[in-house]
């Protein structure tokens, strides 16, 4: 199974990036009950979660991206998308991707943002 995290990227405040999590090695049937979710680790920082999508499409956000991110899944495609829009130099980050299926959890590499003010 391999979860592999894109999309990353130098982007100015205020702009946009779209992440990818695309993951290989996972059956439809184990990974449309699976939940998903996006990560950030900043330097110096605890890796701490952005925000998450359940298999029912149920999201929920850190306080810190409610309003501006959104997350969501496309299951014919087994890949999760994380919409940045209105980025901060706060928001700077290695972005990975973890899904939680019955059985095991699954993570994916890590994709660098970098906000520039």
């Amino acid at each position: 199974v391999q979860l592999q995290a894109c999309g990353g990227g130098l982007v100015q405040a205020g702009g946009s990036l779209r992440l990818s999590c695309r993951t290989s090695g996972l059956i439809t049937s184990v990974f449309n009950p699976s939940n998903i979710a996006w990560y950030r680790q900043a330097p110096g920082n605890q890796r701490e979660v952005v925000a998450g999508i359940s298999a029912g499409g149920i999201t929920n956000y850190a306080d810190s991206v409610k309003g501006r991110f959104t997350i969501s899944r496309d299951n014919a495609r087994k890949t999760a998308y994380l919409q940045m829009n209105d980025v901060k130099p706060e928001d700077t980050a290695v972005y990975s991707c973890n899904v939680a299926t019955v059985n095991e959890d699954y993570w994916g590499q890590g994709t660098q943002v970098t906000v520039s003010s």
